[in-house]
């Protein structure tokens, strides 16, 4: 018999419909069931790529024992967090507040009014059927120390959440946080930090940006480092292109083999923009194959992106995905197989679990022919496996990621299939999660859910827009992005540069499910709605020549330079706005078509000025500021170049033009 979840939108939660556990979604109904029963509420919070969080479903909430105590003693409440990221952010705050460690699957127990008094993560059978047998005892006996320990909890909580003073950044902060990052980068194998190691896709495209404005030689060889241990190392997929989550070693060996749609957006931007900076070809290859992975395997049927690929195959990591050397062998015979097996690190003893290795590419092909064609070999032969899950659930926020990436790349490497791509899936956000003028969160099969947009999701969506505004010269995007953009900042803002993660109005806090309206100000492990709507408004205001909106970026900004000064990994999203600000608003509009205005168009987006904005089209083009009193020059294709809103005369020529960014654009 299947429970509640069987209806649910959430991919995750569909995996949960079968588990005699009688699970709730996330409802006023369920705390109000607990309210009447007098029993303390089960909070289980993961995703459906996450492999934890498997292997606690399959031991506890898909066994008999554990469901029976589940459904005597509470009410069991299953949230997807990618579905709903308030109930996320509230509760790992309590769990971060009271344990100093976080992570998924969270396990979190609360009073009936949805107050936290225990919190964890994953538990093994014995250790929650335990924890149950303790909280039910403590409930009859000890109620009075379970809620004042919530109260207690709630106000840890509430000062986590609360937004903190606001902190302009300045020049010397942004360069103090380039050198910090230096000290904290790994030099043997790149990146930041210890095992697990992460990407940082968004602190690498700060240090592009500073160098793009300094000419620091470190930030950019901070960057390269990256880049090129994890494009060689086995977090980079060598058959099939995109990236894992993190890799669980330092050297980029072992992935996490989730793959995330938010990871391949922001870094496939960052390796174009690397490509951009250096002409490095490895850069190029890259972002095309991380966004021909997107396209290919994360597409869904109506043009959205799916959220993820799961790390497990059959309940197995690395199923798909590694190799031994007898199975390259198989695919490639005796010759080419022991060929592959040396250049891609796969080894008689492995590199993962079992004998098996995780494919590397840690030097480019002696024969790049041969390699093409032994890659789509194996990629062939790899189809053929059982393959991972996708969570096809497409999230607003994420898909905004993907929409600016894509577009990006295919205007840099000359991709006019990605640009396409991006616009598709514009149509299909704006067709179907926005209802009555308001963004919802996520979708699925083109039904979409009823959890309201959060304020990255309103960031990024405004983002990809502004993007694929400036790559299409279409005034429609740019348009969509200010109605977006107003509302964003009425339903988040209080008028001093905060945005809050929630509605002002969402139903979550007028019916008091959640006992704190979250904000946070850090980026992590992708863009947060503060440093999200702070770059929109950044854009929105270049294009648009509105310095309301641009004093409401740097207010917003702000808000975020605490963040930066104490820790600038987890402000990347934040620095690479303000080196946006810093360099810019330098705007470039072209009039006229045909080979000259193509010559033009090529010398902007030839530009590493992070903040140039730019639109081509022809003049006085309706609804597209920048172009609006702009006449060609002579009858011919002419651009115009504005620093700070003073304009130079028009140039006419390609090399005038990129002479005049290079001197505007510090």
């Amino acid at each position: 018999m299947s429970n509640r979840l069987a209806a649910a939108l959430s991919p995750y939660l569909r995996q949960h419909a079968d588990n005699p556990v009688h699970w709730w979604e996330w409802s006023e109904a369920a705390f109000a069931d607990a309210r009447r029963r007098d029993v303390p509420v089960l909070l289980s919070i993961g995703y459906a790529a996450c492999h934890w969080c498997h292997v606690m479903a399959h031991e506890s909430f898909e066994d008999h024992e554990v469901a029976g105590v589940l459904n005597a003693g509470f009410v069991a409440v299953k949230v997807d967090r990618e579905e709903r990221p308030d109930v996320d952010a509230v509760y790992m705050a309590a769990t971060l507040a009271l344990t100093g460690s976080g992570g998924w699957p969270m396990t979190v127990m609360l009073t009936p009014e949805g107050e936290p008094f225990w919190c964890g993560t994953y538990l093994p059978k014995a250790q929650f059927l335990g924890l149950l047998d303790a909280v039910t005892a403590a409930w009859a006996d000890r109620r009075e120390a379970v809620r004042l320990s919530s109260t207690q909890i709630m106000a840890a909580v509430r000062a986590q959440v609360a937004p903190g003073g606001a902190e302009p950044i300045t020049r010397h902060t942004v360069a103090d946080a380039a050198t910090r990052l230096g000290r904290a980068a790994d030099p043997v194998n790149g990146g930041f930090g210890r095992a697990p190691k992460f990407p940082a896709a968004m602190v690498l495209e700060f240090l592009l940006r500073h160098h793009a404005r300094t000419g620091s030689s470190d930030a950019l060889a901070l960057v390269e480092a990256a880049c090129d241990g994890m494009a060689r190392g086995g977090i980079y997929d060598q058959l099939a292109g995109g990236f894992a989550r993190y890799a669980v070693d330092a050297g980029w060996v072992v992935p996490h083999f989730e793959k995330m749609l938010y990871d391949q957006a922001l870094l496939a931007r960052v390796y174009a923009h690397w490509w951009r900076s250096t002409g490095s070809p490895l850069g190029a290859r890259i972002a095309i194959e991380t966004c021909e992975f997107v396209v290919r395997e994360l597409r869904t049927a109506a043009g959205g992106f799916a959220s993820a690929l799961d790390a497990d195959t059959d309940g197995v990591e690395g199923l798909t995905y590694a190799w031994a050397p007898a199975e390259l062998v198989a695919v490639l015979g005796v010759e080419d197989g022991a060929r592959a097996a040396a250049l891609l690190s796969v080894t008689a003893g492995g590199t993962f679990e079992h004998g098996r290795s995780t494919l590397q590419l840690r030097d480019d092909p002696d024969d790049p022919r041969w390699w093409a064609q032994a890659r789509e070999q194996l990629r062939a032969a790899r189809a053929l496996r059982p393959q991972p899950a996708r969570d096809d659930k497409v999230v607003t926020s994420w898909n905004g990621l993907a929409i600016a990436a894509l577009a990006d790349v295919g205007a840099l490497l000359d991709r006019p299939d990605l640009v396409a791509a991006a616009a598709c899936a514009a149509e299909l956000i704006l067709a179907t999660h926005v209802v009555d003028g308001r963004l919802r969160r996520a979708s699925r099969d083109g039904v979409v859910g009823t959890a309201a947009g959060c304020a990255d999701d309103y960031g990024n969506l405004i983002d990809g827009l502004l993007v694929l505004h400036q790559v299409t010269g279409a005034a429609r995007w740019l348009t969509e992005a200010g109605r977006l953009l107003d509302t964003a900042v009425v339903l988040f803002g209080d008028g001093s540069g905060v945005f809050y993660d929630t509605p002002a109005d969402d139903d979550a806090h007028a019916e008091g499910l959640l006992p704190a309206r979250p904000h946070s100000a850090a980026d992590n492990a992708e863009p947060s709605g503060q440093s999200s709507l702070a770059m929109a408004l950044l854009g929105y205001g270049a294009l648009t020549g509105s310095t309301r909106h641009l004093e409401l970026a740097d207010a917003a900004l702000a808000v975020a330079g605490s963040v930066a000064g104490r820790d600038p990994r987890f402000a990347g999203w934040t620095l690479a706005a303000v080196e946006a600000r810093l360099a810019g608003p330098v705007q470039v509009a072209i009039v006229g078509s045909g080979a000259a205005a193509d010559a033009l168009r090529a010398a902007v987006l030839a530009s590493t000025s992070p903040g140039l904005v730019f639109v081509a089209g022809q003049p006085d083009t309706p609804g597209v500021p920048l172009l609006a009193d702009r006449p060609l020059v002579d009858g011919a294709p002419a651009a115009y170049l504005c620093r700070g809103f003073v304009c130079d005369r028009p140039v006419t020529t390609p090399e005038d033009l990129t002479h005049g960014i290079a001197r505007v654009a510090p």
